[in-house]
């Protein structure tokens, strides 16, 4: 006999509805661009038009790579036991397909979206930059290299007289999409200012004790879907810091004679944590990685809430810290 399983009312049974069914919001269409030459050219709009008769390039159905990024897993296996053991996972490259249209009132317009298209696109100009605006304005954005699809291919289903198709490629070799960069808090000496926290959770005030700023468990919210390596700001004067994370992991710079400040009045301390840079660097240009104390680790922040402990010892009371952060997410 068939498993007894429950099979949810269908219209068909005419089953009463209880409650008042959900209305959707009004939202606009997704709005999709691509911009060249490192993100400093031109934007091109692949989802805008003005009437059939207009000049454009349009994305067409199709599209692949523009939600989770393909993951890499790690394991280890034994000769006599079945299966294996998990070890560790990373996001890999992502490879992005965009059917593109192009299509021009004359020959003349269809040459130059071309050319204007392969300008963007071409890797030696640098990165491209390919963003997602929804209908309530908010953007996120991935930056990849073009990797083919506008060889050219002129057969009747893929060029005309005024009009080509082309399958674009592109590695996002950096898998993830940013939101624009968010000014995480700002503390200064004896206050606290909050420019993006979790709602209902309130940031933690520095206290001065004894010519010494001291913070244990401040609360820091990452809203995206992922960790993400923060940019500090130190703001002289300053005589010696330590930023550290609820694990254990930290760094800074703390003289054995804090009698001179490490950062004086008017300069700024920017450490930057994010992979690839790394960089200990006053605003004077003097690289001061080589005086942070023995076994640094900058730590990056997890999605959602984290706490950090922060020592500093100000020189005055113009002193100030401040977070910035760039939020990842999984998709667009």
């Amino acid at each position: 006999m068939p498993i007894p399983a429950y099979r949810p009312p269908s219209w068909e049974d005419n089953a009463p509805i209880a409650g008042t069914p959900p209305a959707p919001d009004r939202w606009g269409h997704t709005k999709v661009t691509i911009q060249g030459h490192g993100g400093t050219g031109a934007e091109i709009p692949l989802t805008d038009f003005s009437g059939r008769a207009w000049p454009a390039i349009f994305l067409q159905d199709g599209a692949t790579g523009l939600d989770m990024p393909p993951m890499d897993l790690h394991s280890d296996t034994s000769p006599n036991l079945d299966g294996g053991w998990f070890r560790s996972t990373r996001a890999a490259e992502r490879e992005i397909l965009l059917p593109l249209y192009l299509y021009g009132i004359d020959r003349r317009t269809i040459i130059d979206l071309k050319r204007k298209l392969s300008r963007t696109l071409n890797p030696k100009n640098g990165h491209c930059v390919l963003r997602f605006t929804e209908g309530d304005a908010s953007s996120r954005y991935i930056t990849a290299y073009y990797k083919g699809g506008m060889e050219g291919n002129e057969g009747a289903d893929n060029a005309g007289f005024t009009w080509a198709r082309y399958g674009i490629q592109l590695t996002a070799f950096d898998p993830w999409f940013y939101g624009d960069r968010d000014i995480i808090a700002e503390w200064k000496t004896g206050a606290g200012k909050v420019f993006l926290k979790s709602p209902g959770k309130a940031f933690l005030p520095l206290d001065i004790s004894q010519g010494t700023i001291s913070s244990q468990g401040v609360t820091i919210f990452n809203p995206g879907d992922v960790e993400a390596w923060p940019v500090w700001e130190i703001k002289g004067p300053v005589r010696s810091f330590t930023i550290s994370s609820a694990d254990g992991r930290e760094f800074g710079i703390n003289p054995k004679s804090a009698n001179s400040d490490l950062i004086a009045s008017g300069e700024t301390l920017t450490v930057d944590t994010r992979p690839g840079f790394k960089t200990v660097t006053r605003s004077d240009g003097e690289n001061l990685w080589p005086r942070l104390d023995p076994n640094p680790a900058m730590f990056e922040l997890p999605a959602g809430e984290s706490k950090i402990n922060v020592v500093m010892n100000p020189g005055a009371s113009s002193a100030a810290l401040r977070l910035s952060l760039s939020p990842r997410y999984e998709s667009y």
